[in-house]
This record gives C-alpha cells, sequence and structure tokens, in this order.
C-alpha cells in the first residue's frame, strides 16, 4: 500500500478499523472472529554496555558519554535503561557538547532547539561536561 493515500473521508467515517482493507476484512471473511481483542505486551530483551562504571557512596554510576545523539530512538533507548536499572544504580551522561541539538529538534517559540542538556534535564538524568564530571565525586 505504499503510496496510497486514504481521502479524509474514511479518516472521519471508519473508525473501527486501522485500514480500509482492515475493515473489509472486519465485515467479511474474518466477521466471526474477534477484532482488536485485548492488547498482548511484550518485551524486547537488549543488553547495555555503558562506557564507565564507577561507585560515588553506595551508588554504581554508570557513565554514558555522548558526542550527539544519532537518532531519537537512540535517546529513547537510554529511558529504557533507566527504568530497569537495579536499585542503587543511576545512569548519567557525560556530554561532549551540552548544547548540541537532539536530532530531528524542532525550533522553540524562542528561535532554540532542544539540546542534549535540555533532553537529559527533561528526563531526569544527571549530566555532566568534561569541565564538571569531577562535580560528580563532590555530590
Amino acid at each position: 500500500m505504499a503510496g496510497r493515500k486514504f481521502n479524509g473521508h474514511w479518516k472521519q467515517t471508519v473508525r473501527k478499523s486501522d485500514s480500509k482493507w482492515e475493515e473489509k476484512l472486519r465485515v467479511g471473511c474474518l466477521k466471526s472472529t474477534e477484532h482488536h481483542p485485548d492488547t498482548v505486551p511484550y518485551v524486547i530483551q537488549r543488553k547495555y554496555y555503558p562506557d564507565f562504571k564507577t561507585t560515588v557512596g553506595d551508588t554504581t554510576v554508570l557513565i554514558e558519554a555522548k558526542g550527539f545523539f544519532a537518532e531519537t530512538s537512540e535517546a529513547t533507548k537510554y529511558k529504557h535503561v533507566r527504568d530497569h536499572l537495579p536499585e542503587g544504580h543511576e545512569l548519567v551522561f557525560l556530554f561532549m557538547r551540552s548544547s548540541t541539538p537532539m536530532p530531528r529538534a524542532q525550533v522553540k517559540k524562542d528561535g532554540t532547539k532542544t539540546t542534549m542538556a535540555d533532553w537529559a534535564e527533561k528526563n531526569g538524568f544527571r549530566w555532566y561536561t568534561e569541565d564538571t564530571i569531577n562535580q560528580l565525586w563532590e555530590s
């Protein structure tokens, strides 16, 4: 169906199916089946290899050194890593240039783009630069 566009009428009137073909199946050869049943949760198992690891007090700190995020999905990965860290672990970022714009960043009202530092703060990550990384051990 690549390149095919659905008309606005379809989008406004048919909400039971994801596409015209799915709707045809729903009322046709698959009408006796359950359509859009309960969700099925799934997990994709991955492994994360931090760039550096240190201990600060009782906390194991994983340090990710980033020059830039190549894609938005890469940044999302780190939120998943953070959410699955064991208790007593923290993921922090060491940015080469914290003012580097995020990939696909839209221009904000003030004329700037969301930077890596903005992203880190918004998502609850501590971040440092080479000039400030020593603060990690002072906290």
